[in-house]
């Protein structure tokens, strides 16, 4: 059958369309990103604003269009941290309903790293062992740990791109002092999971699995031999400790001719980064490996496994 997945997340509003079948690997036919940041739309009372919900339920809209036009049965609707936050959340909930005409799944932190550990896992394998991930949004930073498809540990921590360039790097270019700080931050709040994660087994595998992950992957890694003859990117932590403060330095309309930083990354891209080698450093990594898959596989990956199985024929 065909499915699609909406992902409303603190950045996009990205709908993903995937023909599936239980057992069958999700094979992705159609991909459609908004850009929102919603993020900016966030009044001072940490509510999104009338232009923010229009710009959302207008998005919301389009994604339906689509997912209609390519013929999907069943549209599988999700919302993460920026809706989930926001002080008018309920408000907004609705009239993403409406738009949509059916309910939508509204995802808490660990959930979001459950499902974003169960896409990893499947994409690895498992022969990866035991898997350390991290996951960088707008709103958030999920971190999960474990051998299994479920993760023995899953965290989720403010410290997302878009919600750290707001707070910390409200100027372009930031500058290092910026950076120091958003640094002191992110460590502050990741020092009381380290007792929780490092209590585990040493991970055999590092993954990271969001586009803003891919992106500094693209600028500051380098590519190795996959499986199946596929490539694999690496990013090492002492690589993208020494773009920090390059990037802090250029300004936002500069960084997008840099390799790998897309149009809209380049806003957040120095939160990101900061955020990304703190959780590294912090968790006491050396390098990550990327993972295409996140989230929205996940979503499909878990509607699959509820898909019931039919005995073959005699």
């Amino acid at each position: 059958m065909r499915l699609g997945v909406l992902d409303i997340g603190s950045n996009t509003v990205h709908l993903l369309v995937a023909d599936v079948s239980p057992g069958g690997r999700p094979l992705a036919t159609t991909s459609k990103r908004t850009v929102l940041r919603l993020m900016r739309y966030l009044d001072a009372d940490g509510a999104i604003s009338p232009a923010g919900v229009d710009a959302l339920v207008e998005a919301v809209r389009e994604a339906r269009k689509v997912a209609a036009a390519e013929n999907v049965a069943e549209l599988l609707a999700t919302a993460t941290s920026a809706v989930r936050e926001a002080a008018n959340g309920p408000a907004v909930i609705e009239a993403i309903e409406a738009a949509l005409d059916q309910p939508l799944q509204v995802l808490g932190g660990e959930t979001e790293a459950r499902y974003t550990f169960l896409a990893v896992r499947r994409w690895f394998g498992w022969s990866a062992g035991q898997i350390l991930l991290f996951d960088i949004g707008g709103g958030s930073l999920e971190i999960a740990a474990g051998a299994d498809e479920l993760p023995d540990a899953a965290a989720s921590v403010p410290l997302g791109a878009g919600r750290m360039t707001l707070r910390y790097m409200p100027d372009d270019p930031p500058g290092e002092d910026a950076v120091d700080k958003l640094r002191k931050h992110a460590k502050k709040k990741l020092e009381p999971l380290v007792d929780t994660f490092t209590a585990l087994p040493r991970p055999d595998h590092v993954v990271g699995s969001s586009k803003a992950i891919r992106s500094l992957a693209k600028l500051a890694g380098y590519p190795m031999a996959g499986w199946s003859g596929t490539e694999r990117m690496v990013l090492p932590r002492q690589a993208l400790k020494a773009w920090i403060p390059r990037l802090a330095r250029i300004p936002a309309d500069a960084r997008q001719e840099l390799p790998g930083i897309t149009a809209d990354r380049t806003l957040q891209i120095v939160a990101a980064a900061v955020v990304l080698h703190q959780a590294m450093k912090t968790m006491d990594v050396d390098e990550l490996e990327v993972s295409p898959w996140a989230l929205r596989e996940g979503v499909l990956l878990r509607y699959i496994e509820s898909l019931s199985w039919s005995a073959p024929a005699v």
